[in-house]
């Protein structure tokens, strides 16, 4: 099967994700519970959510490439469907997760367009391409 590998890898990076998002809720009660020994529960709540708007800033941050890059300095649009969904991932993380999270909950919506998706790229075609 072709697609073997990236159904693999897909799995293992939805169990990474999975994990991350069970740490991070862990986490955030661990902190709370925690606070609440010493403030009072409306205040170990607020003092909760402002650790976890900065930890979320920050990372924003990181990833939106905060140095000032322009779009002057990206290089020329590649051609292929697999190296623009590439040059996506490795250009702007956090959009090329949020597309592939989408596409991933289409795809458990509606399994019977994996199919069709599929059967459109093997199908060959009956015209010549002029290069």
């Amino acid at each position: 099967m072709i697609g073997k590998g990236l159904v693999k890898r897909l799995a293992a990076a939805f169990v990474v994700a999975a994990s991350a998002f069970v740490a991070v809720i862990a986490l955030g009660a661990t902190l709370y519970y925690a606070l609440q020994l010493i403030l009072p529960p409306l205040g170990a709540a607020a003092l909760t959510a402002g650790v976890f708007a900065l930890i979320a800033i920050i990372v924003a941050l990181v990833f939106l490439n905060a140095s000032g890059a322009t779009d002057d300095d990206l290089e020329d649009e590649p051609s292929g469907l697999g190296a623009r969904a590439y040059t996506l991932f490795r250009q702007r993380p956090i959009l090329g997760t949020v597309a592939a999270l989408a596409g991933g909950w289409i795809v458990l919506r509606n399994p019977a367009l994996v199919t069709m998706v599929a059967a459109a790229f093997a199908e060959k075609s009956h015209i010549r391409s002029r290069r």
